[in-house]
């Protein structure tokens, strides 16, 4: 079921007050009686970009392994001060970061002709060779079916066009919303960390 405005605004305040505490030092709040849909197990994954739009960290987990609001909440933290690309958020960088939350459908098995643009996201893998990408950076870069699942190898460490000779191909949908002051097309896109996993 589609999250409400008002479940979309509450995991969007959640997430920024976690991400306020961890960039402080602070201890990160728990939320307390949550709606039911908000509790659902599943994953989700968190970008965060300056108005400016360069990604400063994306962070994701695949598997359903929590209650929505906790899985946001870990995935901020991981976003913040895990990203291995991204050196962590200072509380000096607070008031020029917005957040996006992208919260995932569960996991199915594709074949390449099923890929849709600007539907599906993609997880392609290969032995303990993993990529993922959101469902938002084919669109966002302008790619193809093909060109995606290419840069989906890489995103694994793959050889470009692996989906052609035997690597997985998983597919995921993504219910995308972000703070209202900064727009999507603010946005560069997130080329995300699984459990956890960049973006």
């Amino acid at each position: 079921m589609p999250l409400t405005e008002a479940d979309r605004k509450l995991l969007l305040e959640h997430s920024r007050c976690v991400l306020e505490r961890t960039a402080r030092g602070q201890s990160i709040p728990i939320l307390e009686n949550a709606p039911a849909a908000i509790q659902v197990f599943c994953g989700a994954f968190v970008t965060l970009r300056p108005s400016h739009g360069e990604l400063r960290g994306c962070m994701g987990r695949v598997l359903a392994t929590a209650p929505l609001f906790q899985t946001v909440a870990d995935c901020t933290v991981d976003a913040a001060r895990h990203d291995p690309r991204f050196s962590p958020v200072m509380p000096h960088e607070l008031a020029a970061i917005g957040i996006e939350i992208s919260v995932l459908s569960a996991i199915e098995a594709a074949r390449p002709e099923a890929v849709e643009v600007g539907r599906h996201g993609l997880i392609i893998s290969l032995g303990a060779r993993r990529g993922l990408l959101l469902p938002q950076v084919p669109v966002q870069w302008g790619w193809e079916r093909e060109r995606f699942l290419n840069e989906t190898c890489l995103k694994a460490g793959l050889p470009w066009e692996a989906w052609r000779h035997g690597a997985q191909i998983q597919v995921f949908t993504a219910e995308v919303f972000a703070e209202p002051h900064l727009t999507a097309d603010e946005f560069a896109p997130a080329v995300a960390q699984s459990n956890s996993e960049t973006g």
